[in-house]
């Protein structure tokens, strides 16, 4: 279990860094950004499937009646992916925690509306507060915190789309990538024919960096896959905090974002909402085995 716990929180440190990576590359626009990630990524994992010997199986299990769910996945992390990027280079990183801090509780509130799940009546105070907190802030910044909704509701269902898919992280994200592939190539292609392109034109560390892309995604998936094979699921719970918590330092104290006494409250209330959400989870976990949901990076 030791190793299992090393590899899920290098998994979520790794995704919590990732506002660094990105601000490197600020110079850039999201989209070609997202279209390196995308093309890097499945020439990546396509690789780790040839070396590890999976074409075969790999092959056998994506068959068209996989790829239409899976078409949905891509279209709904292509979107997680592109708004996560703009906003780290916007200097919204502060709010983008927020929206990985109440994606468990989306994935709640999902499970029940879609998949018709029961709540236990404890369960319901932190997605109250969440509600509450996020009303709150709603309230100060004078509009609704659309970066941090839109980022949990689209990482929300994706996890809702995975969670009826029949492939595992590895296969899932190969065909996610593969199905984005040729509108990435496409994009880039389009850009570079118009004068914006950047690969090649922007100097040699900001091509590494966006071959690099592929890479800083591959690399924490693998590490994520191979801790939730050997810890319980409460402590993945619990470890994926590490990810918005280090985005939210990082955007506060490296990068200055402003953070106020009001949106400290509003954070506040949503932070008590997952300390009760996750002891809830743990003590029921001691008497049954209950699943947390399972939250990603940007």
């Amino acid at each position: 279990m030791k190793k299992g716990i090393l590899y899920g929180i290098g998994a979520y440190a790794l995704w919590g860094f990732f506002p660094i990576y990105w601000k490197f590359l600020h110079h850039i626009s999201a989209f070609q950004l997202i279209s390196h990630r995308i093309i890097w990524s499945f020439v990546l994992l396509m690789i780790v499937i040839l070396v590890t010997r999976q074409w075969a199986d790999f092959r056998r299990v994506a068959t068209l009646k996989t790829l239409r769910i899976y078409f949905i996945a891509a279209i709904l992390i292509g979107i997680n992916w592109t708004l996560y990027v703009w906003a780290v280079n916007k200097n919204y990183i502060v709010e983008t925690s927020l929206g990985y801090f109440i994606n468990p509780l989306v994935s709640v509130l999902l499970g029940v509306i879609v998949l018709k799940e029961r709540l236990r009546i404890k369960q319901w105070i932190p997605v109250g507060l969440a509600v509450l907190g996020v009303s709150y802030l709603t309230f100060v910044y004078g509009r609704l915190p659309y970066i941090a909704l839109s980022l949990a509701f689209s990482f929300g269902l994706y996890g809702l789309v995975k969670k009826l898919s029949p492939l595992g992280s590895l296969y899932g994200l190969t065909v996610e990538t593969g199905i984005l592939f040729l509108l990435a190539v496409g994009y880039l292609l389009f850009a570079e024919a118009n004068g914006d392109g950047a690969f090649l034109h922007t100097g040699v560390v900001s091509d590494l960096l966006m071959i690099g892309a592929g890479l800083v995604t591959t690399v924490p998936l693998l590490m994520f896959a191979s801790a939730a094979r050997s810890i319980p699921l409460w402590v993945v719970g619990l470890l994926q905090y590490i990810a918005p918590t280090l985005q939210f330092l990082i955007g506060v104290f490296i990068y200055k974002e402003p953070f106020s006494h009001n949106q400290l409250i509003g954070f506040g209330i949503v932070w008590i909402a997952l300390v009760i959400f996750l002891a809830e989870n743990y003590l029921a976990s001691r008497a049954s085995v209950e699943p947390i949901p399972e939250i990603g990076e940007g």
